[in-house]
């Protein structure tokens, strides 16, 4: 088991933004990522797979999305 997970860590050990080849930090909804952040993504859909720098510029374009989401508990 511990074999399967350590195969797909390593296919994703890059960013997932077209053009960057840094190591990735976080994982995050594809879809978000490339409207809402205004990331191009390698690939649709899915998992991203973001660097640190990156996943601050998606951090900041959702950062208004989460406010108003806590607001309406």
């Amino acid at each position: 088991m511990a074999e399967r997970h350590a195969v797909r860590r390593a296919a994703a050990a890059t960013c997932s933004v077209s053009g960057c080849e840094e190591p990735s930090a976080r994982s995050v909804s594809g879809k978000e990522a490339s409207e809402k952040a205004k990331l191009s993504l390698k690939t649709k859909g899915g998992r991203a797979h973001l660097c640190r720098t990156h996943y601050r510029t998606y951090k900041k374009a959702t950062k208004g999305d989460k406010e108003l989401e806590r607001l309406a508990w």
